[in-house]
Parts: C-alpha cells; structure tokens; sequence
C-alpha cells in the first residue's frame, strides 16, 4: 500500500466515523437518525453521547494522520 492509498483510507475511515459520531448526537439529542451505529452498541447504553464524542474526536485524529501522511 503506497502512501497515496493509505493517505485516502485514512481520510475514508475518518468521515464515516465523523458521519456515524455526528448521527449518533443528532439522534441523543432530537430522536432523529435512528440507524447510526452507537445505538446499536450495546455495551454503551446509556452511554450514547459519550461513544459519539468519542468517534468524532477519532475522525480529528484520522484527519490528522491522513495530513501528515501529506507532507511524507
């Protein structure tokens, strides 16, 4: 895998994962967007916003991979 590929994977894996944190606290705080993964997970019940920050704050961290495999 070359560093192109890896670079758009990066960036692949970070937007779904910015996708599914962004509908997961779309759907805690409105009942909207019921097909996300969080609410599905049922190790975090009741623990719903905390796994979409954290999804989120993951989908930052990928992006800036992805940005530094930029400058390589």
């Amino acid at each position: 895998m070359n560093n192109k590929q890896l670079r758009r994977m990066l960036e692949i894996v970070g937007g779904l994962a910015l996708l599914q944190g962004a509908v997961g606290l779309v759907h805690e705080f409105t009942g909207w967007f019921g097909w996300g993964v969080i609410q599905h997970v049922g190790l975090l019940d009741g623990r719903e916003v905390y796994g979409s920050i954290a999804l989120i704050v993951l989908a930052i961290a990928l992006f800036a991979a992805a940005e530094e495999r930029k400058s390589d």
